[in-house]
């Protein structure tokens, strides 16, 4: 952990998120198009909310409570992701090893956020 991060873009569980979300966004390209305006939107928009609130929760750095809030939704967001992607299974949109590995990856950054909600001291902004 010797890099340093000025940018909520920096950190792990962003790019992390990021890719997830851009994997999401390409596979559900292949949905039914009776999806279009369900399932694809929800999924879509829960991955995408992931990286949204981390990006939140940094700029509130400055509040601990509101730090960890913003986190806490993104982590609700993950969870949500992953209930999307097991419909996708179940409704057989999607092939069990992508489920298991988006299910991997989701609880992989659910993991990196709990970390930074139980060591939030570190990451807030002192002032001066």
């Amino acid at each position: 952990m010797g890099e340093k991060i000025n940018s909520y873009k920096d950190l792990r569980v962003f790019q992390n998120g990021m890719d997830a979300a851009m994997k999401i966004f390409e596979i559900t390209k292949e949905f039914p198009s009776e999806e279009k305006y369900s399932m694809v939107d929800q999924m879509r928009r829960s991955s995408r909310s992931v990286c949204a609130n981390l990006a939140e929760a940094w700029r509130k750095r400055r509040y601990r409570a509101a730090f960890i809030a913003k986190l806490s939704d993104a982590e609700s967001e993950a969870c949500e992701t992953q209930v999307w992607i097991e419909f996708a299974r179940r409704c057989n949109y999607l092939d069990e090893n992508i489920c298991k590995e988006l299910d991997i990856t989701y609880d992989k950054i659910i993991g990196q956020i709990v970390n930074m909600i139980a060591n939030a001291d570190k990451w807030l902004v002192k002032e001066k």
